[in-house]
C-alpha cells in the first residue's frame, strides 16, 4: 500500500514513543490500528464493488450480443420458412383432389377400389420382450 521501509517505520516509532510517552503510546497504536483495518477493508469493499459493476457491464454486453445473434438466427429462419411456404404453395396442383369415400365403386364389384401397397409397416420392438423370448426357450424345453 505505501512504500515505507522497516528502518521507516522503526524511526516513527521511536519518535511517538518519545512525543506521546509509554502510557499513551499502547492506546493510540490500537486506535491507529483499529482505524487503519477499516480504511483497507473500505477500500477493499470500493474495490470489490468496481469489480463487480465492470463483470455486470460485461454481462449485459454478452446478453446483449446473444439476443442480436437470437434474433437474427430467429429472422433467418422465418425468411427459409416463409420461402420454402411459397415454393411449397407453387408447387401445389390447383385442382382439388376427389377424396377417397366419394370415389364410385368399381363396375361390377362392390368392393372399394384397390390403394397399392405401401411400405409402411407397424412398428416392431428393437429388442424383443421379456414373453417372446421365455416362449422361444420354452418351446426347445418341451421338445
Amino acid at each position: 500500500m505505501f512504500d515505507i521501509s522497516f528502518t521507516e517505520i522503526l524511526v516513527i516509532a521511536i519518535v511517538a514513543l518519545v512525543v506521546l510517552g509509554p502510557e499513551r503510546l499502547p492506546k493510540v497504536a490500537r486506535t491507529l490500528g483499529h482505524l487503519l483495518g477499516r480504511a483497507q477493508r473500505y477500500v477493499n469493499d470500493v474495490k470489490n464493488d468496481i469489480q463487480q459493476e465492470m463483470e455486470l457491464e460485461e454481462l449485459k454486453k454478452l446478453k446483449t450480443s446473444v439476443h442480436d445473434a437470437a434474433r437474427s438466427i430467429e429472422n433467418s429462419v422465418r425468411t427459409e420458412i416463409n420461402q420454402f411456404e411459397d415454393l411449397k404453395a407453387e408447387m401445389t396442383p390447383v385442382a382439388p383432389t376427389t377424396p377417397v369415400s366419394t370415389q364410385k365403386i368399381v363396375a361390377g364389384t362392390d368392393s372399394p377400389p384397390h390403394f397399392p401397397a405401401t411400405s409402411i409397416k407397424p412398428a416392431q420392438p428393437l429388442v424383443p420382450s421379456k414373453q417372446s423370448t421365455d416362449d422361444a426357450t420354452g418351446s426347445e424345453a418341451h421338445h
